[in-house]
């Protein structure tokens, strides 16, 4: 494990600098970091319209999260109760023969690419499949 001189530390603690979300000023869209190579420098730009702004700070941060199994399995779960994802009565679920489904696209491992998901909506069963 590498430990940073207290010198060092110090120096980017005295930076009172704050690191905001940035925003078009055009659409109002969030503008993402892009490089701009002929250049070498950062920018933010707009994916909705043309509008770009070079970077007054470089600080990009990246936030991944990594979710246990068990994480996963409750979002499924969960998914039958979302009123923003699509419903079809035109399906039936093979475990408790209920006709209500949620539905939505993901990606796969395979090399399908992408695939229809359904999740029972009955409360007592979420059964999860693919078309």
């Amino acid at each position: 494990m590498y430990i940073f001189p207290i010198t060092i530390f110090n120096r980017f603690r005295r930076h009172d600098i704050s690191y905001t979300m940035k925003f078009c000023r055009e659409c109002n869209n969030i503008l993402y970091p892009k490089e701009d190579k002929e250049q070498k420098i950062l920018r933010y730009a707009c994916r909705n319209c043309d509008y770009q702004e070079i970077a007054d700070n470089y600080c990009v941060h990246r936030n991944e999260v990594h979710h246990s199994v068990s994480e996963k399995t409750q979002i499924l779960t969960d998914v039958a109760s979302d009123p923003t994802l699509p419903r079809t009565k035109a399906v039936r679920c093979a475990k408790c023969q209920h006709r209500e489904a949620v539905f939505f696209q993901a990606t796969t491992r395979s090399e399908d690419g992408m695939a229809l998901f359904f999740v029972c909506c009955n409360r007592n069963c979420g059964h999860r499949w693919r078309d």
